[in-house]
């Protein structure tokens, strides 16, 4: 059984089909590449697996479960997680605050605990966590900066390392490579296979070709809201309808 199966989704905005009859699956422990160029529908998409959006039509299975129209913050307590194009993070904040902001979903304390200090063990295993994750992202002698003094290769990994905290097991990336030099570029393909090999399957949205076919085992390409090509990088590189749609002949 597949970890995340999409079957059938169709979007509707009024009389604007965004989404239509989009199918494809993704196995537990892969990188799956969601590609198309802009405007084919990958970030609605993403919306409605991580539960910011309702699909019109279609069922979202994960772990055969349906999470079709769940709320956010329920989808991410079973483990389905998402990071935005923009870098989210508390700008003003240090790095290890934002990571420890993360925690929240496995480290609830009530108003009564809080007052009687009786969360004061759960505090201590999200401070413990936050670190582990810190080291993990290969951000541990930054913990006391603020996120803004951070380039921006660092920001992207402590967004991915705010998701980490939250105990995905599902971890849906949205164009972390945008904007980035080479060498950054390196470095957190780097990092993303090493999220993937500690567990944790991904789901990739991204216009960097070059990252792309270097991460995933398996694309789905997306054009004007329909599944245009799946397959394997090779397979989609050699697509003629892809290279006419999307590459443009790279």
């Amino acid at each position: 059984m597949a970890l995340l199966e999409v079957g059938g989704v169709t979007k509707q905005f009024g009389g604007l089909v965004a989404l239509n009859d989009v199918s494809f699956s993704v196995e537990q422990g892969e990188i799956h590449g969601l590609i198309g160029p802009n405007g084919a529908g990958k970030s609605t998409l993403f919306k409605i697996i991580a539960g910011f959006y309702r699909p019109t039509r279609g069922e979202v299975f994960y772990e055969g479960n349906t999470i079709a129209g769940l709320a956010p913050h329920r989808a991410a307590e079973m483990g389905v997680v998402r990071t935005f194009q923009e870098t989210m993070l508390f700008q003003e904040m240090t790095v290890f605050d934002n990571v420890l902001v993360g925690c929240h979903l496995r480290a609830r304390s009530g108003l009564f605990s809080a007052l009687f200090g009786r969360d004061r063990d759960k505090r201590t295993r999200a401070a413990e966590k936050t670190c582990q994750v810190l080291e993990f992202m290969g951000l541990g002698d930054r913990k006391e900066q603020l996120a803004k003094e951070l380039p921006l290769g660092s920001q992207r990994a402590l967004a991915v390392g705010v998701a980490l905290a939250a105990e995905p097991k599902l971890l849906l990336l949205d164009e972390p490579f945008t904007g980035m030099n080479a060498e950054e570029t390196q470095h957190m393909m780097g990092l993303t296979r090493k999220v993937r090999d500690a567990g944790v399957t991904i789901v990739l949205v991204e216009h960097d070709m070059r990252a792309v076919m270097g991460l995933c085992g398996n694309l789905t390409v997306l054009n004007f809201g329909s599944v245009l090509a799946q397959g394997t990088p090779d397979e989609i590189r050699s697509n003629d309808k892809v290279i006419e749609a999307y590459l443009g002949g790279a």
